[in-house]
């Protein structure tokens, strides 16, 4: 694997051999709409990446912000990966925190899989009867 002979690297396959996404095009989506920056700025897929460099990635819900360590355009295994970039431990400690506030909420009626109980269905039944 080609780690660190490299100057710099595109943002997105950088981005795709950390295994933040699983497709390259899946990272440079995410680059155009605005979910990922490269040091406090929003950029191009084909920015370079640099070692030092911070890049905050938002996933959904979770949110990253990585110091780049190691340069790479391959996907390597996932350990290889991790060892790219180094995850700051204010990031850490807000996705943990916000993983624990999910886990307490309730979930909006249904069971845990999220389907509706037969109360949930006769009251929009009901519901749809009463107006359609």
């Amino acid at each position: 694997m080609t780690q660190t002979t490299l100057a710099t690297v595109r943002l997105d396959k950088w981005l795709w051999a950390a295994r933040f996404f699983r497709h390259r095009a899946q990272a440079t989506e995410a680059v155009e709409g605005g979910r990922v920056h490269l040091n406090g700025q929003a950029t191009k897929p084909a920015k370079a990446v640099k070692l030092g460099d911070t890049v905050e990635i938002t996933i959904g819900e979770q949110h990253f912000t990585v110091e780049v360590l190691a340069l790479s355009e391959k996907r390597g295994p996932a350990t290889v990966a991790q060892a790219l970039y180094r995850e700051s431990e204010e990031s850490r400690a807000e996705r943990q925190k916000v993983r624990e506030l999910k886990a307490m909420a309730a979930a909006p009626g249904g069971d845990a899989r999220g389907r509706p109980s037969k109360q949930d269905r006769r009251r929009r039944a009901r519901f749809e009867q009463g107006f359609g």
